[in-house]
């Protein structure tokens, strides 16, 4: 209650100014403001134009290919870059490495990235700072640089009255936490881009995310935000000081009180989290809460293991009815890429058709767990197709050679070669005539392909996708593949066998992917992030074990190659949070690294576990070992317990959090393995940082392993037994005895079945 009381006392203190009220109320994220924005300005995605510094970075005829090895053009134009296409403007990001970065480049407005030459350059000029946060693959990014970044009328404005500091969210996640929280405290909003006013100590006095350029139907536009702001700063910067202290105090107490609202979880906890879920649930077409819906596979693998628990509770059955529901509709729904494969972001509705199209790679990873646990619950074939879906995407799509994976894609491209503005959904929408050209002439018994396909994915001549979620018309005819009808149905009504129809679609489907390779591709980030890869290699090596697929831990293996080779310091054992690749398709580390986070730690740790389970190869037990002491060193709170997100040692981070929920991913508490470090002082001095106790062992002399039984939480696969250790027999007291502090309550009286 204190949290919530904190929270509302810091939205009083920000909205009593009238300044800072108009901004901030106008900025509130109501239904009608998310209307707004999906129904009139979703229209502008389609004047993105290519990066100028993309163009700089790349020569004219980039490709990207294909696994069967066929290239298509990423740029809108086959010419060579002349003299006078050199970029009008060129700002102080043109040296980054992230493509987010670089995308911003070349805007008329003066951005620096997050450093000391920003911070310096406002407190001597005794100027405001705006902070801009937001990411490649973001659909209402590429809108707000559009109608306000490239707008030199706009940009003027900010170069004379701010010092425009850019931020990348997924490379800088400790700037974009901090500032996130103030957002979400003083408007109710958390997304993207976010726009934040600081003072040149970095004190924010307000804010919000997207804004229009000018003010329309009652919301407060940019340049009247930037101006506003100005002439307050100019008039009275005293009280924006004033403002920016009291807010870091505020969010300061907000981040105490949530600390001290802690409960200790027993069996009392699991039914009220599973209780306030159900009422959350959407009965119709699966998932958590109201449009827009995301997967929320935390959520999803939170019910498992509830089930796992206990399979004949009738609550646990109603979280298992719960997931396989919601996983079955987002299986068929339009966020899943029926044609190459993998899962946008997130969908617009509650029927997971119309959706923003960036494919990101945390959900990925979270969505091959989430499905693999759905096969293991049910040994039901659909699931485990569904993973492997997965998983050829990111392995052909989103992999580097040497074994790392990039970002994300691009929810905009160009919708041919010769266009030059983007447009969102371009690469994955179809119009009827389309497919009517590719599929018509094949038939089956005297049906055609198309009238099959058509059927099967819910494709009209005038396009699916209703006028209430376009109101302006730019996806008119327009069709997002989903699938309504079960395939029994359709194979009754055409009268066809399961082999035959089965065939139909797999031969149609290779038609339209074949098509699709000769339209342009979304752009990727090729930004390779530790934590991201951290989650890839869990899924990866969870999948293998689960689906006694060994490709899958030979991929997990490389992974982690990966990522001991590129993102560890072997001098200082400490975790980098990014490489990039650069132009040649070489990996390259900035000049100065950016240093891991607790969730690059926290999910490289998770990940080495499960790859250690998948593979018994020691040096990943020992590595996670090593990792974890690293990360009590530089995250634990001795004081009041928990790890902060970030290190102590970058000084222009006002606020050290603790994050118990982000706004995408999953949260670092979730992932927070077991201690590895059992056998020391500081092992034992130190809670688990995850709630995971040992119930029971049991000795399997002639499989030579050791068998526990462990009561997990959150962060675990829903299979309560587990093989943890193998070993010769003889080696089993000494091991035991090692560990005997942490064992002291476990029971051996009861016999344990091997796992099968």
């Amino acid at each position: 209650m204190e949290g919530v009381r904190s929270f509302l006392l810091l939205r009083k203190f920000l909205t009593s100014d009238n300044v800072l009220k108009n901004i901030i109320v106008n900025q509130n994220a109501s239904k009608e403001r998310i209307a707004d924005r999906v129904s009139i300005y979703r229209n502008l995605s389609s004047q993105k134009r290519l990066s100028t510094a993309v163009l700089n970075k790349i020569s004219s005829k980039t490709t990207r290919s294909f696994s069967d090895g066929k290239t298509i053009m990423l740029s809108s134009s086959s010419k060579t870059q002349s003299v006078a296409d050199k970029p009008k403007y060129t700002n102080g990001l043109i040296n980054e490495k992230s493509p987010y970065l670089l995308q911003h480049a070349h805007n008329p407005v003066q951005w620096y990235p997050w450093g000391p030459e920003a911070i310096e350059k406002a407190k001597v000029q005794k100027k405001l700072i705006f902070l801009s946060v937001g990411y490649s693959t973001c659909h209402w990014c590429h809108v707000m640089e559009k109608e306000s970044f490239e707008n030199e009328n706009v940009a003027k404005i900010m170069n004379d009255h701010y010092i425009n500091i850019k931020v990348d969210r997924e490379e800088r996640p400790d700037i974009d936490l901090v500032y996130l929280s103030f957002v979400m405290a003083s408007t109710g909003n958390e997304s993207w881009p976010m726009s934040v006013f600081l003072t040149p100590d970095l004190q924010p006095v307000s804010g919000g995310t997207y804004f229009p350029p000018e003010d329309r139907w009652g919301h407060l536009g940019f340049k009247t935000a930037l101006l506003t702001l100005a002439k307050k700063w100019k008039e009275n910067p005293q009280q924006c000081l004033e403002v920016g202290q009291h807010v870091i105090i505020a969010l300061q107490q907000l981040s105490v009180d949530d600390n001290l609202s802690t409960v200790v979880l027993g069996e009392g906890i699991w039914d009220k989290c599973v209780q306030k879920y159900m009422l959350l649930y959407e009965t119709e077409f699966g998932g958590f809460g109201m449009a827009p819906k995301f997967p929320h596979a935390s959520i999803l693998n939170f019910h498992f293991h509830y089930y796992a628990r206990d399979k004949s509770n009738p609550d646990g059955k109603k979280c298992l009815e719960m997931c396989l529901y919601t996983l079955t509709k987002i299986a068929k729904g339009a966020v899943h890429d029926h044609v190459c494969s993998g899962f946008a972001r997130y969908s617009d509705g509650n029927d997971w058709h119309v959706h923003h199209f960036e494919k990101m790679l945390y959900d990925q990873a979270q969505l091959v767990v989430a499905y693999t646990d759905a096969f293991l619950a049910t040994k039901d074939e659909f699931y485990a197709d569904i993973v492997y879906d997965i998983i050829k995407y990111v392995n052909r799509d989103l992999r580097h050679e040497s074994g790392g994976y990039f970002s994300a894609e691009d929810s905009d491209s160009f919708p041919t070669f010769e266009t030059t503005y983007k447009k969102e959904g371009a690469f994955c929408l179809w119009e009827y005539n389309e497919l009517k050209e590719l599929l018509n002439d094949k038939k089956i018994n005297d049906i055609s392909y198309l009238e099959i396909f058509c059927e099967y994915f819910s494709i009209n001549e005038e396009g699916n996708i209703s006028p209430i979620t376009d109101l302006r018309g730019e996806l008119v005819h327009k069709n997002a593949l989903i699938i309504y009808d079960s395939k029994e149905e359709i194979i009754q009504k055409f009268n066809l066998s399961t082999e035959e129809f089965n065939q139909v679609i797999k031969d149609c489907i290779k038609i339209v992917y074949d098509a699709r390779k000769n339209r342009p591709r979304p752009d990727l980030d090729t930004k390779i992030l530790c934590s991201w890869n951290g989650l890839m290699l869990s899924a990866l090596a969870q999948a293998g074990q689960g689906l006694g697929e060994n490709s899958f831990v030979d991929d997990a293996i490389k992974t982690a190659y990966f990522i001991k080779k590129y993102l560890y310091d072997v001098t200082t054992t400490t975790l980098l949070h990014s490489c990039y690749r650069d132009d040649n398709g070489d990996i390259l580390k900035m000049k100065n690294p950016i240093k891991a986070f607790l969730d690059d730690y926290a999910f490289l740790i998770k990940g080495l576990l499960d790859l250690y389970e998948a593979s018994f190869d020691r040096r990943w037990l020992n590595w996670a070992r090593e990792l974890q002491l690293k990360q009590n060193d530089m995250f634990w709170d001795s004081k009041d317990g928990g790890y902060f997100t970030c290190s102590a040692e970058d000084k222009t981070i006002v606020l050290r959090l603790k994050e118990g929920r982000r706004a995408y991913g999953p949260p670092d508490g979730e992932w927070l393995p077991s201690p590895m470090d059992f056998s020391n002082a500081r092992g034992r001095a130190k809670p688990l940082p995850t709630a995971k106790y040992i119930d029971e062992i049991t000795m399997v002399p002639n499989r030579r392993v050791i068998v526990f039984r462990a009561t997990t939480c959150f962060g675990s696969r829903p299979t309560p037994t587990r093989v943890m250790k193998k070993m010769a027999v003889r080696r089993k007291e000494i091991w035991l005895k090692r560990y005997l502090w942490l064992l002291q309550n476990v029971s051996t009286t009861r016999p344990l079945p091997y796992p099968k």
